[in-house]
């Protein structure tokens, strides 16, 4: 290729060299004609030429219907092209072909990368193209136009409504072959709905969506009332209402631009705090702030986590599908504070993002920086020159039809002597002629006469024609009366704006917040006292709690150590198998049949939302998430780690052991050493000596005494003998009662009865406890329940204070209110009992603090 310079033309010694090959004499140097240009004047102009074709011909829109020229090409092109919301999609790149053919002088990447983005609903309030395929996500790029296809949405309708009504000026295109629309009629204001982003030379523009119903109800009032403020028009638009949701967080920077153009405002996640897993606490992420991904929160995420700049992250799943929309679980460590890791992930990931305003548009082909009111006032007076020059057209159309119907009408009086006319005249002109001589008719009315068929000429056609010249008279006076008043236009142009804010207005997405409170976060320059404030707020405070364990087998945490009573107490899941004083990053134990004992951080199990409320356990989790069980082992009880522990077990065993016994290594080993096929069938707290270990067998025989008669034991110990059992017989519940409770604690007894028997029917007995004598260790005790005819044993025993009764499922059972004789029989019950447990909270001594002291990490 022969080099050229800056006008393109061949470089002299490149003209002579190809003179030379082609034969032909040299022309001296002295003989040319060289115009001396100056640089710096000739690149000014030129960068002046295309930074004005870049502002005003590619970056930014206009103010009046809030399109650049590409995206309102695409828009006219499918008008043409008939792509209508009711007909079939079609190939995305035969609508770039015609774009790029016919109206717009760039490749066919741009025109395509225009309408996808008219299609994504992430990124417009209100989509103009309806795509069908792949039109990409928030992280990831479209198919090529190729593979998608497309047509014009509803909402594209209402902005190329009118146009072939002389509503707005037509320009030729790049190659003077076709006309084009300089400006959409938009029949709503696109620009503030849609928003827009833009690069120009120099300048940019940067403007949010917002609520069509919003911004249509500031444009009927703006109308209404031409001198109205900036905040009068606040009050119908307060901020943004974003296509992703989320929320705006702090309305300063708003109000800011919508009075001078430029502003900034803070969008953060639609984050909410719930229970992912048994052991978990969660993050649930299901709005983004405007054009954020879930990928490249993730991506964040990750990297903050890897550089120690966010703590307390255990996963993080990306569970968005089509069907559910956004969901993105952020799944925390236990012991951290939610709301404390949420502020760190505001500062240190896209889930909190600033949008920075900037309305540049174009207003008569300059740009300008307009504010909230004259981006209004700019699109009201486009839509009532809109709605003037769309009425003047109308008008002109029903005049003319009006003209051709007298003249018919004046015609048919004398339909004859038409005829007669007509046959009698030498050619068309005398007819014309004849015909506008006799019936003094205009030129035009004469000549659509001589084109009119004969079958026209009815007296249907008479009766059709007076009607028609009755409507379009009434049509016309509508007409001209918009026309004559300023008052009736505005009125027009409001009432056609009230209509699309109905047919395609939605509610509002994104809400607006004055401000958030949320736990500090560390910055580089935070003190020392900052940081050590900042590391304590995002761990759960150690508050002093109850664990729960509820007779349909469910964990529950409370929020604080508020007593817990029966008393009006009678939902679901109110009767509590145990029932263990902690604090919130301590730990408690949870015992199997098998003797075995594993730890649990209380932290990990769910707690009660209010810190006052009643737990009725309808929230807490199955115990077998926090316990492994082998199979045949059951779950006895919830114990606490920091105490005195007294088990009894199915052979009459009893065993007493220290909390310095349990090994600070493990989070599974045995608390006691069973032979043979013994089970562990009870085990609670029996700090003091005179706590009374209560044994209730199979066969009704009770046995009570002091804890001091059994010497506490190390981890490995088999225990001793606490009860002599009979032969076939067995323990059937192991108790403590506290010395404080002594008083008001009762033994509940529950029978078993012969299935073969019809008319026999369990029974039940409430006894005081101190009806029966304190005895011996290993002794066989006291008659608790005198069994009927019918009755096999006891099927429920339980030794206590405040009982309450209930099926396995949790549905609370009435007890008998009268106490019986310690060797009477039971009455009979209603319905079947299948848990007996706590009502209370457990009575603890105000010398000790029960509370276990937690960790620091």
């Amino acid at each position: 290729m022969e080099p050229r310079d800056g006008k393109g033309q061949m470089s002299k010694r490149s003209k002579q060299r190809s003179s030379a090959n082609a034969g032909t004499a040299i022309v001296p140097i002295e003989d040319q004609n060289i115009v001396d240009i100056d640089v710096a004047s000739e690149m000014e102009h030129s960068f002046l030429e295309y930074a004005y074709s870049v502002i005003y011909t590619r970056a930014l829109p206009d103010a009046r219907d809030g399109l650049k020229p590409v995206q309102r090409r695409i828009l006219y092109m499918m008008d043409q092209m008939g792509l209508t919301p009711d007909k079939g999609h079609v190939k995305s790149a035969r609508v770039v072909g015609e774009v790029m053919g016919k109206l717009h002088p760039h490749g066919d990447s741009a025109i395509y990368d225009a309408m996808v983005r008219l299609a994504q609903d992430f990124n417009l309030r209100l989509p103009l193209v309806d795509g069908h395929g792949n039109f990409g996500s928030v992280d990831d790029g479209p198919a090529a136009s190729r593979y998608t296809e497309a047509k014009m949405s509803q909402a594209a309708l209402a902005m190329t409504a009118n146009l072939n009504e002389d509503t707005v000026d037509f320009e030729p295109n790049y190659d003077n072959q076709m006309q084009q629309p300089t400006v959409l009629p938009a029949a709503f204001p696109n620009l503030l709905v849609n928003g827009a982003a833009g690069i120009a030379v120099g300048m940019a523009t940067n403007m949010a969506p917002h609520n069509l119903r919003e911004v249509i109800a500031a444009a009927r009032h703006l109308i209404e009332n031409p001198e109205a403020d900036t905040k009068a028009l606040m009050k119908f638009v307060p901020g943004p209402d974003l296509p992703s949701g989320a929320r705006i967080v702090g309305l300063d920077g708003i109000k800011e631009a919508y009075e001078t153009g430029r502003g900034r405002f803070t969008m953060r996640a639609t984050v909410d705090v719930e229970q992912v897993s048994a052991r978990r606490t969660g993050l649930v992420v299901t709005e983004l702030p405007y054009g954020v991904g879930p990928e490249r929160v993730i991506d964040r995420l990750k990297t903050g986590v890897n550089t120690k700049k966010i703590t307390g992250i255990a996963d993080v799943m990306d569970l968005t599908d089509r069907n559910h929309g956004l969901k993105l679980v952020i799944e925390l460590k236990s012991g951290f504070n939610p709301q404390a890791v949420l502020a760190q992930l505001y500062r240190h990931t896209p889930l909190e993002e600033n949008f920075g305003i900037n309305n540049v548009a174009l207003v008569e082909g300059q740009p300008q920086t307009l504010g909230l009111k004259d981006l209004l006032a700019v699109y009201v007076d486009h839509r009532l020159t809109v709605v003037r020059r769309r009425t003047a057209h109308r008008l002109g159309k029903r005049k003319d039809r009006l003209h051709l119907v007298e003249g018919l009408l004046l015609a048919l009086v004398d339909i004859d002597e038409v005829i007669e006319i007509i046959r009698t005249s030498d050619d068309t002109a005398a007819a014309r002629e004849r015909l506008m001589l006799v019936f003094d008719l205009t030129e035009v009315q004469a000549n659509h006469i001589l084109e009119l068929r004969l079958r026209q000429l009815t007296k249907f056609s008479r009766l059709d024609l007076e009607t028609e010249r009755d409507d379009l008279i009434a049509a016309i006076e509508a007409l001209e009366a918009i026309l004559s008043s300023d008052a009736k236009l505005r009125e027009t142009v409001s009432n056609e704006l009230a209509d699309v804010a109905e047919q395609y207005g939605d509610a509002r997405r994104t809400k607006l917040v004055k401000s958030e409170e949320l736990a500090p976060a560390v910055t580089a320059s935070s003190s020392k006292a900052e940081r050590a404030a900042a590391a304590s707020a995002l761990l759960v405070p150690d508050e002093p709690c109850w664990v729960i364990l509820s007779a349909s087998g469910k964990l529950l945490r409370t929020k604080d150590r508020t007593p817990l009573s029966a008393a009006g107490r009678r939902r679901r899941h109110d009767v509590y198998t145990s029932v263990v004083a902690t604090s919130a990053r301590g730990e408690v134990g949870a015992l199997t049949d098998a003797g075995r004992l594993i730890r649990i951080n209380a932290v990990d199990i769910p707690a009660l939302t209010e810190a006052t409320a009643t737990p009725t356990l309808t929230d807490g989790v199955q115990a077998t998430e926090f316990v492994t069980l082998e199979r045949g082992e059951k779950l006895v009880a919830i114990v606490p780690l920091n105490q005195v522990l007294a088990l009894g077990t199915r052979n009459g065993v009893v065993k007493r052991v220290r909390s310095d016994d349990w090994p600070l290594n493990q989070d599974d080993f045995d608390a006691i050493t069973l032979k043979n096929d013994d089970k562990v069938v009870g085990a609670e707290v029996a700090a003091n000596d005179n706590d009374q270990l209560v044994f209730i067998t199979n066969s009704g025989q009770l046995l009570r005494f002091a804890a001091a008669l059994v010497r506490p034991q190390g981890r490995s110990g088999g225990g001793i003998a606490g009860m002599k059992l009979v032969e076939g017989d067995q323990v059937l519940s192991f108790t403590v009662t506290p010395v404080q409770q002594l008083d008001d604690a009762v033994v509940v007894t529950i029978t078993e009865t012969d299935q073969d028997m019809l008319d026999s029917a369990p029974t039940a007995k409430v006894t005081k406890l101190e009806a029966f004598a304190a005895k011996g260790r290993n002794t066989q005790g006291m008659r608790a329940h005198r069994l009927l005819r019918g009755e096999l044993g006891l099927s429920l025993a339980w030794a206590g204070a405040q009982p309450l009764a209930s099926t396995t499922g949790g549905v609370s059972r009435a007890l008998p209110q009268e106490y019986a004789d310690r060797d009477g029989s039971g009455v009979m019950l209603d319905s079947a009992i299948g848990v007996i447990g706590h009502g209370g909270s457990p009575v603890l001594e105000d010398s000790e603090d029960t509370t276990q002291e937690s960790e620091t990490d």
